[in-house]
């Protein structure tokens, strides 16, 4: 069994704008096995704020990819009625090990290990020319697609207003993630090694999945991206490490709980360690009106420009 899948194909396939369709070509090899390959270019969005005049492919759109490739291999055999909504459910034991830059061929491989009911445990792996940029494991599953009821929330506690201690221009004074990869707009604590940042997520933004009936979600791996920024915020705000870097080197472990939909609030509550270390872990929970989605354990770096 081998069926090469080519960039049309794969476009009527993932509910993402073509921009965040993150595969120009894959090959099926098993009922198990898929090879997907995308090529980076210059020319590309997430560039112009990921990072201005130092370009990297983000390490979460690493794993957007490898989840788009676990969705194009197993769709059809979890859902076969494609009804329901294909999910990233957890992460673990991800290593970002080396870049990948404008001209570099991404290859992605992924291997499913086992399929349980409504969900499958993957492993994959990411290279470019110059070899491993990326390990990873995880689960993806399906879920009803559930619409958000909930109602309009009051003002609270959370919202910009006196208890904004951080706001996006001075957040961009910290770190160098600008639009459209710039995920927290506002810093509303910071105490100790605890920080509370937010995030309103709205229509029309690129790392939303749009399914043909309408049905809009936003994308699991880049929870751990709007996380790990937060907690960057924290370290960079730090006087030992201002004017310096934050690279997020990896995810121990992230579980994801709920769907997130656009017009929610995200409250991001970081804690990361007391340490003068360059290299640590965080832990941090994204909240969408106030109902945890998801729970990262990532791993970072604090490096010199």
């Amino acid at each position: 069994m081998s069926m090469v899948l080519d960039s049309n194909a794969l476009r009527a396939m993932i509910p993402c704008r073509p921009d965040m369709v993150l595969l120009d070509k894959v090959v099926i090899e098993s009922e198990i096995r898929a090879v997907g390959q995308k090529g980076i270019t210059m020319n590309e969005m997430t560039f112009l704020g990921h990072f201005p005049n130092h370009p990297i492919f983000p390490g979460v759109l690493q794993i957007e990819a490898i989840c788009q490739l676990a969705e194009v291999l197993l769709r059809k055999k979890l859902d076969p009625e494609l009804k329901q909504d294909f999910f990233l459910k957890s992460l673990r034991k991800v290593k970002f090990r080396r870049p990948n830059n404008p001209g570099d061929r991404m290859i992605i491989e992924l291997d499913v290990t086992a399929v349980n009911g409504g969900s499958a445990d993957f492993v994959a792996v990411v290279k470019n020319g110059a070899g491993v940029a990326c390990n990873a494991q995880g689960t993806v599953a399906i879920r009803p697609k559930t619409p958000d009821t909930t109602p309009i929330r009051p003002f609270g506690e959370f919202d910009k207003g006196i208890n904004c201690i951080m706001d996006a221009p001075a957040i961009q004074n910290l770190i160098p993630h600008r639009f459209p990869f710039m995920m927290v707009d506002y810093v509303c604590q910071l105490q100790g090694n605890h920080v509370i940042g937010v995030k309103n997520l709205t229509q029309g933004e690129q790392i939303l999945r749009t399914y043909e009936d309408g049905y809009c979600v936003l994308m699991g791996a880049v929870q751990a991206e709007i996380t790990a920024q937060t907690g960057a915020i924290y370290m960079l705000s730090r006087e030992e490490n201002r004017g310096k870097l934050a690279y997020f080197m990896g995810i121990d472990d992230m579980q994801l709980h709920r769907p997130v939909f656009p017009g929610q609030q995200l409250r991001l509550e970081i804690d990361m360690p007391d340490t003068k270390s360059k290299f640590g872990k965080g832990q941090g929970c994204l909240y969408a009106d106030n109902e945890l989605a998801s729970a990262t354990t990532m791993l970072f770096a604090i490096v010199d420009p």
